[in-house]
């Protein structure tokens, strides 16, 4: 679906339930994130997925320090990813974009994706690698 992007490093594509947990202070996220970063992985987070977390950047201090850091990559909803989204969410009779979203950045960089709700994202692909938080 849409033409494929550039391959970039190997990485792992954080959710909103990922984000939330680690705003929470989450051990098994500050845990893996932390594994993640040690084995030079990318962290990839779809910009719809931080709308989906943030509330209040006055309390969210741990969540906007991890979004600003270098290792973490937000990827835009640009066009073409939009497009892609809209047809997956057509093949899976979805409605979720964001959830599309997540689920087409990391079948194109075959990157693992951390959730809290792993069954929304196994609708859109039953493939998905999911590391379940």
């Amino acid at each position: 679906m849409g033409r494929p992007r550039t391959r970039t490093a190997a990485g792992i594509v954080l959710d909103a339930g990922a984000l939330i947990a680690l705003d929470r202070g989450d051990k098994r996220i500050i845990a893996l994130l932390q594994r993640a970063l040690e084995q030079g992985r990318t962290i990839r987070v779809p910009a719809g997925v931080v709308g989906q977390a943030w509330r209040d950047g006055r309390v969210q201090v741990t969540l906007a320090r991890f979004l600003r850091s270098h290792e973490v990559k937000i990827v835009p909803l640009d066009e073409q990813l939009a497009r892609s989204c809209g047809e997956l969410c057509r093949v899976a009779s979805s409605s979720d974009i964001i959830d599309a979203s997540v689920v087409l950045l990391a079948r194109e960089r075959r990157d693992p994706i951390v959730t809290g709700d792993p069954t929304d994202l196994l609708g859109l692909d039953p493939s998905a690698h999911i590391i379940p938080i």
